[in-house]
């Protein structure tokens, strides 16, 4: 009977939230990026911990060998692990290859109060791809040396190996220069004046990079970009003198960074001389650099070039010449959860591995914006959560489609896809309580969340016209002589269309301007408890000079939203210009960088609905508009998602929920 049902699902949740599954069995060692493969045996290795907490080296071998023959390709960084009860084993063909596997070694460590254990096991493990990086624009915003370091070390843990250091901009030259100092000169920077990197921290950094095994690739940015430069010496880098002083300046950086790349941008510039380009590159080239150059930018065929990083939907990679996917992968642009799921599901230039001419993929972020903290900076980017994804995707490679594919969202209909993507996600937050408990780390778990969404209502550019989902709550509607039905998806954050529009699916087909969306949750709570709810309706991208909201409104959209048939007024906005500029920080506006709403949960269901109109997808306010929204519950503090809640997309009073 019904009723006999709704005890046996009652039941069910009560067991879900008294009995979490939790435990060190081996399917929670939470490894991360995922080996390629791995065998449990029977068994542990035991140590006792003592003050430096490592392996005994009497019981610890490493063994340079000549190939190793399981793998198939980049056997540079590749390694065999095997644990025993007696004794640990590492072969590998380079030193690089030890230090991959003394970190898949650290993350199987299994501490107690005065032992630690490592499962017994056998792994055999190598990158898919051969690059797998981030950068970071402090030519718009100096970052400190501290912050870099923490943020190379930290990732190096999870096998990241690049880090691309984009140092000059129209704001300012943040490299040293001995020999024209006036470029570093306060005068000549319009951001954080007088901010830059002596030639002494370059050399440090980069020696830092090289004892974590990360190639660090420098930017100087020619012939466009340049602005600081410009105003420097009052002249085009593309002119006779310009080139001249960027010659000296050239002899300086390849002097400072032992490195074996240098990135020399080309992109989104005007080419006024057409022996720019060849000649600057030919120069580094003869000074025993390998030369980087963004695509677009200028226009190489093989052999004159010695890597591509493509940005934008543009990008293309050129047969024989290795190219580095950067198109979709800016995290300026990224939300807090949607963006995530795309970017773990997504294969790297539609590869599933990496090849001569696929090198591998960075992550990129540009600070257009001002952004003065650098933990904000980190906390609006999702850094470290995107990082993480990108660690797993680029080292495991394959992936369920490319940024172009279904699977940028958790929909219902990919079962498979969305299993994978919990199962980093439950990674990837053991890592965030262990390995990045003291960074900015916003994420929480999102794949527990099912909504259900109606089909869009037009409003005929009225966006405070109501629609019947206000009124009664059904799986499909009747409108002016039409049907409109609703369908589900999963996750915090849901694009009902992208920021970069049909390049990236979201959650509709085909989203047109001047329609009204809903989405309801329906979320069981078993007491009544005092929650945290984050909750956003536009996601301001930090390369963007957008107005923030206006006070007593979520957005400039006309977004609402109601718990329990209550409506949830938005926070007070600290930012309250009118004019847009890049320079006024950001503040309260995304969620991750103010408190969470504070909601009554009553003990049962509870019903979260949000009302989500859109008119133009570009207005005078907020140049890229975001049809889309976050809502998860979480502690009152925010810092976790609650553990205890259990999400529907169904309502509960009417029939069968979801789980």
């Amino acid at each position: 009977s019904k009723a006999m049902m709704k005890v046996i699902f009652l039941l069910y949740l009560i067991f879900c939230i008294s009995f979490p599954i939790h435990g060190n069995t081996h399917t929670s060692v939470p490894l991360l990026p995922r080996p390629q493969k791995i065998e449990y045996h029977k068994g542990k290795y035991f140590f006792h911990l003592k003050d430096s907490c490592k392996i005994p080296s009497d019981k610890l071998s490493t063994q340079l060998t000549d190939t190793l023959s399981e793998v198939p390709l980049n056997q540079h960084e590749a390694y065999k692990l095997e644990v025993t009860p007696e004794h640990i084993y590492i072969k590998a063909v380079t030193p690089t290859g030890i230090y991959r596997a003394m970190q898949t070694l650290r993350q199987l460590m299994i501490h107690q109060q005065k032992t630690t254990s490592i499962p017994c096991c056998t792994i055999t493990d190598w990158p898919a791809f051969r690059i797998r990086g981030f950068m970071q624009d402090v030519g718009r915003t100096y970052i400190t040396l501290e912050e870099l370091k923490k943020e190379i070390d930290l990732l190096s843990q999870f096998k990241i190996n690049v880090f691309h250091w984009h140092l000059t901009e129209n704001q300012a030259w943040r490299l040293e220069s001995k020999i024209y100092p006036e470029l570093n000169a306060p005068e000549n920077m319009t951001r954080m004046p007088g901010k830059f990197y002596t030639l002494q921290e370059a050399k440090e950094l980069v020696d830092f990079c090289k004892k974590r095994h990360v190639m660090l690739i420098p930017e100087i940015d020619m012939p466009g970009h340049s602005e600081a430069f410009n105003r420097t010496f009052q002249t085009d880098m593309q002119s006779e003198e310009g080139m001249t002083i960027l010659k000296k300046l050239i002899d300086e950086v390849c002097t400072t960074f032992d490195v074996p790349y240098i990135h020399i941008g080309t992109d989104e510039v005007k080419f006024t001389n057409p022996e720019f380009v060849p000649e600057m590159v030919k120069y580094i080239r003869d000074k025993g650099k390998k030369v980087i150059s963004w695509n677009p930018g200028w226009n190489y065929q093989p052999g004159e070039i010695d890597m591509t990083q493509l940005w934008s939907y543009r990008g293309k990679a050129q047969q024989g010449i290795p190219a580095i996917d950067c198109r979709f992968h800016y995290l300026n642009h990224f939300d807090t959860y949607a963006d995530l799921v795309a970017l773990y599901n997504s294969r790297i230039y539609n590869c599933d591995q990496g090849s001569k001419d696929i090198a591998g993929s960075i992550l990129a972020i540009w600070n257009d914006r001002y952004i003065s903290d650098e933990k904000q900076i980190i906390a609006e980017n999702n850094f470290y959560a995107n990082m993480l994804a990108l660690a797993e995707r680029a080292w495991l490679g394959g992936g369920s489609c490319y940024f172009d594919g279904p699977q940028t969202l958790l929909r219902t209909e990919t079962p498979d896809s969305n299993q994978d993507f919990a199962d980093f996600e439950r990674r990837m937050l053991w890592h965030k309580h262990h390995t990045f408990q003291k960074e900015p780390f916003p994420y929480v778990r999102q794949s527990n969340i099912k909504w259900r969404i109606t089909d869009a209502f037009p409003n005929q550019g009225d966006l405070t016209k109501s629609f019947p989902p206000e009124q009664s709550e059904a799986e499909c509607y009747k409108y002016e002589g039409k049907t409109y039905q609703s369908y589900t998806v999963n996750g915090a954050g849901i694009y009902l269309r992208h920021v970069w529009g049909s390049l990236v699916p979201g959650f509709y087909k085909n989203p047109q301007e001047n329609h009204t969306a809903y989405a309801t949750t329906w979320v069981y709570s078993p007491k009544e408890q005092t929650a945290g709810l984050i909750l956003e309706f536009q996601n301001y991208s930090r390369s963007e000079s957008d107005l923030p909201p206006q006070q007593g409104k979520w957005d400039y959209k006309e977004s609402r939203a109601w718990l329990n048939g209550s409506e949830l007024l938005p926070p007070v906005w600290k930012n309250t210009h009118k004019e847009r500029s890049n320079e006024i920080s950001l503040a309260n506006e995304n969620c991750v960088s103010r408190p969470p709403l504070q909601v009554s949960l009553h003990k049962g269901w509870n019903k979260l609905m949000l009302k989500l109109p859109v008119g133009k997808f570009q207005t005078p306010q907020v140049r890229l508009v975001k049809w889309m929204f976050t809502a998860v519950f979480v502690t009152p503090d925010g810092s976790e998602a609650l553990d205890n809640l259990i999400y529907s997309s169904n309502n509960p009073h009417s029939q069968t929920v979801d789980l």
